[in-house]
């Protein structure tokens, strides 16, 4: 017993810790209370183990300082932080989907931390509306005549069917009636919003018929297609193209919806992508077109729908269009992602999501073997190779369609590929890679020449680590 207390008089005092100039580093750009919590934690550890029996001795005061500093390091990451994506999926649901181009990060940078003209008109010197940021834009680059903006695809959802069909039946293919990442469901939604989901057809057959039969004068809201954009129905199918449900609603003079999720401008069928564009969508004709921001559009979040101003009026007087509405940021960037597809040529290069897309399997060779090089120089210990691969759009668009690729493999004789994936992502600035034959693929595509030394630097603390010079932690 009396080893233990004398054990416990040895702790250092807090004031006594937070004086060490290790820790006056941190005092510039760390609140106080993170480096006075790290240290009571770290006494708080030492006293724990003491009185628990586990230690026998107290280590020396640069092992503690050294896992003060570890521990508010730890703290001072952030929860949303910038990764390298090396998995050659375009479109990552989980790393934060489109990439914004420099100009429309350079946009929302710029509203960010300042005053903006958010719900201000400049030349009435009166209240403006957020929605007049970005209507133009949209109405220009899609040919539509009215446009709103809400914070997501499936806030668009909601709102339309609330403004156009509550209390009605909206008519849906049954082989449309998808579920997208976390459990969002159109009945789902649909039934959320007020309308009254009218299923027809089969899982692979529905025809113009269903959509005629299931028609009821004082039930029918509108007639709705939705276009499967994560799975595909192959085989024996048969479903109606937009323009036939467009006729069928002029038929029945009741409004068609078309949510077709993608928010594709330009067609990219060259580059293996077979998804239909917005511009083919609103020559079709239906009273209401909506889809994402984030997906093959190029921009941030968001819920853009287009289309007869009779009914995007009605939404943007709904109470759900303040609940949905996006902020100065997002407007930010939409405005300049939309006024960048005004030069569809210019925006294939300037938009990443278009730009990694349309990458040849000859471009991204090269650019795999000068990284391949650069890596070489810098971190020889470990094999590298240039690897073909099949590459992805992601975000739930185009999931039949594969992407001819190339990858940089990283490989170390007797060192297991998942430990160096999950080292990989323990990095300064974490790279998320993936594994293929116990080698594992920094997939090129969606890697940009710039991030090549985060790369380097990302490999290297690889080696250093397994070299036994660092700790895994």
């Amino acid at each position: 017993m009396g080893e233990v207390r004398s054990l416990l008089r040895h702790i250092p005092k807090v004031d006594e810790v937070l004086m060490d100039e290790r820790l006056l580093f941190f005092y510039k750009d760390t609140p106080r209370n993170v480096i006075v919590d790290s240290v009571r934690e770290k006494l708080d550890s030492i006293r724990e183990e003491i009185l628990e029996g586990k230690l026998t001795e107290i280590s020396d005061k640069d092992e503690l300082i050294s896992d003060i500093v570890s521990s508010i390091t730890e703290k001072k990451k952030k929860n949303l932080r910038r990764v390298i994506n090396a998995t050659g999926v375009v479109l990552h649901t989980n790393l934060g989907r489109a990439e914004l181009s420099k100009a429309a990060a350079a946009a929302v940078a710029e509203v960010a931390d300042s005053y903006s003209t958010l719900e201000y008109d400049l030349k009435r010197g009166q209240r403006g509306s957020r929605q007049d940021i970005v209507e133009a834009a949209v109405r220009k680059v899609t040919g539509a005549e009215a446009a709103m903006v809400v914070n997501n695809n499936a806030a668009a959802t909601m709102i339309v069917l609330a403004a156009m069909a509550r209390g009605k039946e909206v008519v849906v293919s049954r082989g449309e009636l998808v579920e997208i990442g976390g459990s969002f469901r159109i009945p789902d939604v649909m039934s959320e919003s007020g309308a009254f989901l009218k299923e027809v057809g089969t899982t692979n057959k529905t025809k113009p018929s269903d959509y005629e039969n299931a028609y009821n004068e004082e039930m029918t809201g509108a007639f709705m297609k939705v276009h499967t954009s994560n799975y595909r129905i192959v085989g024996f199918t048969e479903d109606v193209s937009l323009p036939d449900m467009v006729e069928l609603g002029k038929k029945f003079r009741v409004p068609v919806i078309y949510d077709m999720g993608n928010g594709l401008m330009t067609d990219l069928h060259r580059y293996g992508v077979n998804e239909p564009t917005v511009k083919d969508a609103v020559a079709a004709g239906p009273d209401v077109i909506l889809f994402s921001g984030d997906k093959l559009l190029g921009g941030p979040q968001a819920g853009i729908i287009i289309g007869s101003k009779k009914y995007i009026d009605l939404m943007k007087k709904h109470p759900l269009a303040r609940a949905f509405r996006v902020d100065k940021m997002t407007l930010a960037a939409l405005e300049t992602t939309f006024y960048q597809y005004q030069d569809e040529d210019k925006a294939m290069k300037d938009i990443p999501v278009l730009r990694m897309i349309s990458s040849t399997e000859e471009e991204l060779s090269e650019k795999a073997k000068e990284l391949m090089a650069k890596l070489c120089e810098a971190v020889p210990s470990f094999s590298y190779e240039v690897e073909k691969c099949l590459d992805q759009v992601g975000g739930g668009s185009a999931p039949t369609n594969y992407l001819k690729g190339c990858a940089v493999a990283l490989y170390k004789d007797g060192i297991p590929a998942e430990k160096v994936e999950r080292l990989l992502r323990k990095a300064e600035i974490p790279v998320v890679a993936r594994i293929n034959h116990d080698r594992v693929l920094i997939d090129v595509r969606t890697v940009n020449e710039d991030e090549f030394d985060e790369v380097i630097s990302a490999v290297k603390f690889v080696e250093k680590t397994i070299g036994g010079k660092e700790g895994e932690h």
